[in-house]
């Protein structure tokens, strides 16, 4: 399939999403933009939310990482479950019935300004992060696949990924998002199911879902203690991640918040959780028929051994490259509907946490009128845009994936401040904290465990905790971290 006539079908999904764009943002006001005018379906945001769970990184990692780590990856959704059941039935009751926009207000009300802000600001942070190390790894593949062959520079490739984004979401905000990703959504898995269709035929398989289930790669359960991905680890760090990054995260929170009521909220967040299981499966059944075609074309298994190619290039390799036309432009497609959701929605959250937490949009006596919030609204999303923009550019000039790795993983334990937060303030009714030192704790308690991921993984192998290699249960030794400091601070406060 030629650049051109990719760029070509790229071309017509954009303009299908701006005439979605119009048809939504027509009549939008700023209550539209912040949370849809809390009229939203429950059944369009559960579907859509698929979408924005699953970025571009999900798109190919997960499949690439099944001859490294099998089904092992599922154990962290399994986790996901239970943590979305929390979500339902514990945070978003708390939101409806506290009427919030900014999920963040909450800590003010419970703590005062010093953690509302710190809790903001750690979110700013993680999205910003997260977000633009997603959207670089798409614009990587567009580039390579595309704009190479006409001598694009990158900066031009990010910039017209960036502006279609800023484009579509300026006006509507979260009402225009909710249909988005629901046409995003369609397409990703559209792409997913035809993908594993076209390489089953390729390895003539009759019965893909018998040929997957005898894989040895569709070993689920890792029960080595010293793994990253050993189960127990997996599958509490899988059901905190749910809470936090979707629970106590505000772009995903303020999908939710915009349905009509918490009875629909909670049906919306359900519903959602059983078909991301699903979805992470067929995700983990193309992986095992990646790896079968791999060892079918001797040339890729050379590629992964010299390491001219990763496992996160196997997927669109083969997808681009060996599947033909229809495959190619599928995968372009899915690629871009997983990665826009993560990117639109990070970039409509951000500005919402910063007008209304750092602004105080809706503060109790605010003098902004409608008009002001409308004008700086509009300055600050195209500031985040461009902030966005001048990070990818950042990591284009760095281009080590030690780096990305690494800004990945800070924009996943600052997360952890924000669990400790949320987590005392609904469970420890009879204490409270205040002022500066909720903003020490809840920079000491990352800061720790980056010390101690640091060491379990430089230390000579052995010397530090048995060779104990952490992984997504340092979320959870984070937040405690922070909610033991809080406590701390909450008995002295108490006794003084």
């Amino acid at each position: 399939m030629t650049p051109l006539l990719i760029l070509i079908c790229v071309g017509i999904y954009t303009l299908i999403l701006f005439g979605i764009t119009w048809w939504t943002s027509r009549g939008a006001t700023n209550e539209s933009y912040f949370v849809g005018d809390r009229s939203s379906k429950w059944y369009l945001v559960a579907y859509g939310m698929i979408g924005a769970s699953l970025s571009g990184v999900t798109f190919m990692s997960v499949p690439g990482g099944v001859g490294v780590s099998k089904f092992w990856y599922f154990q962290i959704v399994l986790g996901y479950l239970v943590g979305y059941a929390v979500i339902a039935y514990v945070l978003l009751p708390l939101y409806y019935r506290m009427n919030l926009t900014s999920i963040y207000t909450y800590l003010e009300k419970r703590f005062g300004i010093h953690a509302y802000r710190t809790g903001a600001f750690f979110f700013i942070v993680s999205r910003v992060l997260g977000a633009a190390c997603r959207m670089f790894i798409v614009v990587l593949v567009l580039q390579k696949f595309i704009f190479d062959a006409w001598d694009v520079p990158f900066w031009v490739t990010s910039l017209i990924f960036v502006l279609l984004i800023l484009g579509y979401t300026f006006k509507g905000g979260v009402k225009t998002i909710i249909w988005t990703d629901t046409l995003q959504t369609t397409f990703m898995l559209l792409s997913l199911v035809l993908s594993v269709i076209l390489i089953g035929r390729e390895l003539n398989i009759d019965g893909v879902i018998s040929h997957v289930a005898e894989s040895t790669n569709a070993s689920i359960f890792n029960m080595d203690w010293k793994s990253g991905l050993f189960f127990p680890k997996a599958f509490f760090g899988g059901m905190f991640i749910a809470i936090t990054m979707t629970g106590m995260d505000q772009e995903m929170m303020q999908k939710n918040i915009s349905c009509k009521n918490v009875g629909e909220s909670q049906k919306n967040m359900m519903t959602f959780s059983v078909i991301l299981v699903v979805v992470n499966l067929l995700f983990l059944a193309l992986g095992v028929l990646i790896w079968d075609y791999v060892q079918a074309h001797p040339e890729f298994t050379a590629a992964l051994t010299d390491k001219t190619m990763t496992t996160d290039e196997l997927f669109p390799s083969i997808a681009l490259k060996s599947l033909g036309t229809v495959s190619a432009l599928f995968f372009i497609i899915g690629l871009i509907s997983a990665a826009y959701p993560s990117a639109d929605g990070a970039l409509t959250a951000l500005t919402a946490s910063f007008c209304i937490d750092f602004l105080g949009f809706n503060r109790e006596g605010s003098s902004w009128t409608e008009e002001a919030r409308t004008r700086v609204r509009k300055i600050v999303h195209v500031s985040f845009s461009v902030l966005l923009f001048l990070t990818l550019l950042v990591l284009k000039a760095v281009n080590d994936k030690a780096i990305i790795d690494l800004i990945l993983f800070l924009a996943t334990i600052t997360y952890g401040p924000l669990l400790g937060l949320f987590a005392f303030g609904i469970l420890v009714k009879k204490r409270t904290v205040h002022g500066w030192p909720v903003v020490i704790v809840s920079l000491l308690a990352p800061a720790i465990c980056f010390v101690l991921n640091y060491l379990a993984k430089n230390m000579e192998p052995g010397t530090f905790l048995g060779g104990y290699k952490f992984g997504n249960e340092l979320l959870i030794i984070n937040g405690g971290l922070t909610f033991i400091g809080l406590f701390i601070i909450s008995k002295r406060l108490t006794h003084e």
